[in-house]
């Protein structure tokens, strides 16, 4: 009898010591506030810069001119990306611009370079060419307003001048890129022309 009573006694107390034993800790629940936090949208800026086509000594040597500093800037305006540099120069208006245009991997659905290029360029050149023979010597400043792009060859996929005997850019289509170059200084348009033209061959060459 008292045997059966010292095993009783040992089951309970086996029993009182299993249930105070604390409870396994559970893993705190992510709140809601958590799981649908998300990151800052990050700014896209051009892939290539655009000093980093063309040095300062290269413009310097066609511009027959000291470029002091070439300055770098960027942008996005939805559709492109966007790098200009601008070669400012000791010698008065013999400063360079130069301007890449890319297509922003942000906007997809965006107008690519080429068919922007194909609807403007490609569309006014012809237009132009057609215009040409009939063209007659003009003077004038809203004459000059009307002069349409000029086709370039001899560089980039496609090329046009654009401007008038004050002054104008070059445009230069490769690949997915537009280029855009306009020098300063005196000299006639073939000249500019021309300086644009070895500037364009400088950048292509690094694309």
């Amino acid at each position: 009898m008292g045997r059966v009573k010292i095993w009783s006694a040992l089951v309970l107390l086996l029993a009182l010591i299993g249930c105070s034993k604390p409870a396994p800790a559970q893993p705190a629940r992510e709140t809601k506030a958590q799981s649908t936090v998300t990151p800052p949208k990050i700014r896209s800026y051009p892939r290539i810069d655009a000093c980093s086509l063309i040095t300062k000594e290269e413009v310097g040597t066609i511009q027959v001119a000291t470029i002091l500093e070439a300055k770098s800037s960027e942008t996005s305006d939805g559709t492109y990306l966007i790098s200009q540099c601008y070669y400012a120069s000791r010698q008065p208006n013999m400063s360079v611009s130069f301007t890449l245009t890319e297509p922003d991997p942000s906007n997809p659905a965006g107008l690519h370079p080429r068919e922007y290029w194909e609807r403007i360029f490609s569309r006014l050149g012809k237009q132009g060419e057609a215009e040409e023979e009939k063209k007659e010597e003009k003077r004038g400043e809203e004459e000059e307003k009307k002069v349409p792009p000029k086709r370039v060859d001899g560089v980039g996929e496609e090329a046009f001048w654009t401007g008038n005997r004050f002054g104008g850019a070059l445009y230069v289509l490769k690949n997915d890129f537009i280029l855009r170059i306009s020098v300063g200084g005196p000299g006639e348009e073939e000249v500019k022309i021309d300086k644009s033209k070895a500037l364009a061959a400088k950048a292509m060459s690094r694309l």
